[in-house]
């Protein structure tokens, strides 16, 4: 002979089975990631958006400095080739996922930030530039927008370090395997900044000049 259950206590056995997953799953972190997951892809956007602002200056910093006689093509070609490179790369929402792909970004950075270094180094040795209003307002907004670039790398890797210890630990991490959180990379702050530092530069009047370099 069979029973069957009826249909209250079926509801009420259903609902303490969806409390209890509930209860499991935010025990386990799930919650948690769903919350720093977020927070990470919010901390990459704004990184994204001020590198993208700082690219967008580029072309006019370089339509100014090229009005100056005499200024270092070598050095304008650097900039306009580490610009071309770094907007080439493709940024998708994997790439916070790809280890590989988010050091080519960064080393694509890098280089765009040593060459910008180098430019603004090179301008002090040009008085007419100096005192270019034009570029001098440029060199404000590049200025800021490297500073709103350390403020959003940093928020971006207090997130992901955040994130990062909720995929390793126990008994988080166990959720983190089921549903495939993976560890996130982050920047490299010591690296990024060697890549980033601008060659030595002699402004002795009687060096020749760099040759041009040539075009890749």
């Amino acid at each position: 002979m069979t029973f069957a259950l009826p249909a209250r206590l079926l509801t009420r056995f259903g609902t303490s089975l969806l409390l209890a997953a509930a209860a499991l799953l935010s025990g386990c972190g799930y919650n948690q990631f769903q919350t720093l997951d977020e927070q990470t892809k919010a901390a990459w956007s704004e990184v994204l958006n001020q590198y993208q602002r700082r690219a967008d200056l580029i072309p006019n910093i370089v339509a100014t400095v090229k009005g100056e006689a005499n200024f270092e093509q070598e050095t304008l070609t650097r900039v306009v080739e580490a610009r071309a490179r770094a907007t080439a790369i493709q940024v998708t929402p994997q790439t916070l996922n790809d280890p590989q792909a988010f050091a080519r970004f960064q080393q694509a950075q890098g280089e765009l930030g040593g060459a910008l270094s180098r430019l603004l180094m090179v301008t002090e040795n040009y008085p007419n530039l100096k005192a270019n209003q034009a570029f001098q307002d440029l060199r404000v907004q590049l200025e800021g927008t490297e500073n709103r670039i350390t403020v959003a790398r940093n928020r971006y890797i207090k997130a992901v370090q955040e994130y990062n210890v909720l995929a390793r630990q126990f008994p988080s991490n166990l959720t983190a395997m089921v549903f495939g959180y993976a560890v996130k990379p982050s920047f490299s702050v010591q690296n990024e900044a060697a890549i980033s530092a601008p060659p030595a530069v002699s402004f002795d009047k009687g060096a020749a000049p760099a040759a041009p370099a040539a075009s890749r």
